[in-house]
C-alpha cells in the first residue's frame, strides 16, 4: 500500500468499526473488494479498493479480493487477470485471500435448498417480463405469482431438476417468498436462481443454474467471515434483502453488515460499464485503455501515477451524500506526484525554426541540463546545441503586447540552459506567416546567465534542429463537454467533446527521448507531463500528455478561444 502523510480519518464508517471493536461484536475486521469480472476497473473502483484495503490495515484486519462471478454471459478470465493487475498497480495485495463466488456454488445451492425446504423460496414458471409486470410500483403492491403456493416438496423437486439441467433457459427461476406488498421493491419475491445455458470461465458446463448477485453476495460474505461489507448507495434498498438472506440461511452472529457509502464520481466523465462499453463498441474511443477513459487501464496508459489516484480516492472522503469530485483535483494530485519524480526534457510541440547567424555553422556543443530541480539525486544530462534550433511558435510575436516576455524583434531572451539571444530578422512565407526567425547570441552567456548581471525576463525551451528526434504527441481534453454528461437526460453521446484528442505530428524532442520504454514518465519543460505510449516505434516515440503544468491554462484557453500560453 502506498504511504502518504495524511491526517487520521474519522468518518462515520471508521466510527462504526471502532464501535464494533469496542463492544466486542467484532474481534477482527475483515473487509472485501468484490468486483464482477465483466469489464475493466475504473477510477470509481479505486475508492472502494482503497477504502476496503486501508480500513482493514488501519484496524489490524485483512481484506479479501473476491470475484462475484455469477453471470457467465458477461465474464471472462481476461477481466479476472486485468482486475488483479490493476489492483496490484494501485499498490494493494490480498495475499492468500483470493476468492471467487464460484468457489461456493455447491454451498450456495445447498443453502437455496434449505430455503426451499423451509418455505422461504419457490420455483416460479413466469417469464422475466411477466415477473417484472407483476412487481407493482412504489404506491401499488405487486401481484403474487400463481406458482407462489406450491408446496415445499414440489418446489424442492423442481429446483433439483433445474440443477440437473432438465429445463431450458428462461423457463423457470427460483424466487424468494417474502412480501409482494413490501414498500421496498427488491423485497417483492426477488429472483435467487435462474437457468442459463452458458459455460462458466471456472466451472465449465458443471452448472445449468446460477445464483443472482444479491443471493450469492450476502452468503459469500458470510462464508468468508466478512465483518463490514462496504458498497455504494445504490445498494441501500437492497440491504433488507441482504439481511433477509442471512437470516433465512440461519447464519450465526456476528453476521456481516452491509454499509453504504457515496460513490466516487468525477466531473466530465461517465462510470457505468454499460456506457463505457458503448463508447468502445461505437468506435468513439480506441478501447478500454484509451487515455481519455476513466478506466484504470486508460489512466495507467496516460501516465497517472497510482499514488496520485489513491490519494485522490482517500481525500475524496467517506460520505452518504452523493456529489462530484472535480477532475481538476485529480489532476492536481497527478501534478504533485510527477513534479517530484518525473525527469525533465526539452521538446517543441508547434515548431518555429530559429537560426543563430553568428554561431559557427558546423559547430555543435553539449550543454548541461538539470534532470529534476526537485530531486538533487536526479543529476544532470547533456543536451546538444547547434546553429539552427526549434522553438515553440507561440513563443514568438512580431508585434507583441506590453506584457509579452518572450521572443520578438529586437528583444533579448534566454534559451534554457544555453545562451541569451536577440531576434534580428524575420522571414515570412508566401502567406505572410512567420517561417523563420534569425538571431544573434552572446557567447559570454553560456548556461543562460549574463556576466554583467543584466536581467532577461523571458526563458524559452528549444531543441537543436540537427539532433532533434521526430515524435508524435497526443494531447487530451475531457471526453465530455459538461461536468455531468447524464444530467440533461438526453443521449450522453450528444455531450461528447469533439476536441478531446489532438494529435500533433511531428513534434521535435531532444535525442535522449529516443528509445525510451513504454510507460516512461517525463516533463517536457513548459509543456506538461508526458508518458511514452505503447504505440511508439523504434526511433519514433509517441507521447501522451498526462496533464498540463498548470490547471489554470485550460481556463485561460477557454476564455481566449485559443491555445494555452506556453510561458
Amino acid at each position: 500500500m502506498s504511504e502518504d502523510a495524511e491526517a487520521p480519518r474519522n468518518d462515520f464508517l471508521r466510527k462504526r468499526v471502532r464501535e464494533d471493536l469496542d463492544s466486542g461484536r467484532v474481534q477482527t475486521v475483515v473487509t472485501r473488494f468484490p468486483p464482477e469480472p465483466n469489464g475493466y476497473l475504473h477510477v470509481g473502483h479505486s475508492q472502494n479498493i482503497a477504502l476496503n484495503f486501508d480500513l482493514a490495515a488501519e484496524f489490524g484486519g485483512r481484506c479479501h479480493l473476491r470475484f462475484d462471478d455469477t453471470n457467465p454471459l458477461a465474464e471472462s478470465p481476461e477481466f479476472v487477470a486485468a482486475q488483479q493487475e490493476d489492483i496490484r498497480w494501485l499498490g494493494y495485495d490480498w495475499g492468500e485471500h483470493l476468492y471467487f463466488a464460484s468457489n461456493y456454488f455447491e454451498r450456495l445451492y445447498e443453502t437455496a435448498c434449505h430455503l426451499v425446504r423451509n418455505g422461504a423460496a419457490y420455483v416460479c414458471d413466469l417469464s422475466s417480463e411477466e415477473i417484472e409486470a407483476r412487481r407493482g410500483t412504489l404506491t401499488q403492491p405487486g401481484e403474487p405469482s400463481p406458482y407462489r403456493t406450491r408446496s415445499a416438496e414440489e418446489n424442492l423437486d423442481l429446483f433439483q431438476r433445474m440443477r440437473a439441467g432438465e429445463f431450458p433457459p428462461g423457463s423457470r427461476v427460483l424466487r424468494a417468498r417474502i412480501d409482494m406488498a413490501s414498500p421496498v421493491l427488491p423485497m417483492r419475491d426477488p429472483i435467487l436462481y435462474r437457468v442459463l445455458d452458458a459455460p462458466h470461465h471456472r466451472t465449465g458446463a458443471d452448472w445449468p443454474i446460477y445464483p443472482l448477485y444479491d443471493f450469492a453476495h450476502s452468503l459469500s460474505d458470510a462464508f468468508e467471515g466478512i465483518t463490514h461489507s462496504i458498497c455504494t448507495l445504490e445498494f441501500i434498498d437492497r440491504r433488507p434483502l441482504y439481511e433477509w438472506v442471512l437470516e433465512q440461511a440461519e447464519i450465526a452472529e456476528p453476521r456481516p453488515q452491509q454499509i453504504e457509502v457515496a460513490p466516487l464520481l468525477v466531473t466530465g466523465t461517465v462510470m457505468s460499464k454499460r456506457l463505457l462499453r458503448r463508447l468502445i463498441q461505437d468506435g468513439l474511443v480506441a478501447g478500454w485503455d484509451d487515455p481519455r477513459l476513466p478506466t484504470l487501464r486508460g489512466m495507467r496508459r496516460r501516465g497517472y501515477p497510482p499514488e496520485a489516484l489513491c490519494r485522490f480516492a482517500r481525500t475524496s472522503g467517506v460520505s452518504r451524500t452523493i456529489g462530484f469530485s472535480q477532475q481538476s483535483r485529480l489532476e492536481h494530485e497527478v501534478r504533485a506526484e510527477l513534479n517530484e519524480r518525473a525527469p525533465r526534457a526539452l521538446g517543441v510541440l508547434r515548431p518555429l525554426r530559429v537560426v543563430i547567424d553568428n554561431y559557427p555553422e558546423d559547430h555543435e556543443e553539449d550543454l548541461v541540463a538539470v534532470n529534476n530541480p526537485q530531486d538533487e539525486a536526479a543529476g544532470t544530462r547533456n543536451v546538444p546545441f547547434s546553429r539552427e534550433l526549434w522553438i515553440e511558435r507561440d513563443d514568438f510575436m512580431r508585434d507583441p503586447p506590453k506584457k509579452f516576455h518572450r521572443m520578438a524583434p529586437g528583444r533579448e531572451v534566454r534559451l534554457r540552459f544555453a545562451y541569451l539571444v536577440t531576434c534580428t530578422d524575420v522571414v515570412l512565407d508566401d502567406d505572410g506567416e512567420v517561417a523563420e526567425v534569425h538571431c544573434t547570441y552572446d557567447p559570454e552567456t553560456r548556461g543562460g546567465d549574463a556576466p554583467d548581471g543584466r536581467k532577461v525576463r523571458g526563458t524559452l525551451h528549444w531543441v537543436s534542429a540537427r539532433h532533434a528526434v521526430a515524435a508524435e504527441a497526443r494531447l487530451y481534453a475531457p471526453l465530455f463537454q459538461s461536468d455531468d454528461p447524464l444530467a440533461a437526460g438526453d443521449d450522453f453521446l450528444d455531450d461528447l467533446n469533439p476536441d478531446s484528442l489532438e494529435v500533433v505530428d511531428p513534434v521535435w524532442v531532444e535525442p535522449g527521448l529516443e528509445g525510451l520504454p513504454a510507460g516512461t514518465q517525463l516533463q517536457l519543460e513548459r509543456l506538461g507531463y508526458f508518458t511514452v505510449d505503447p504505440d511508439s516505434q523504434p526511433g519514433r516515440p509517441v507521447l501522451d500528455r498526462t496533464v498540463t503544468l498548470r490547471d489554470t491554462w485550460s481556463k485561460i484557453a477557454a476564455r481566449s478561444g485559443g491555445n494555452p500560453p506556453q510561458g
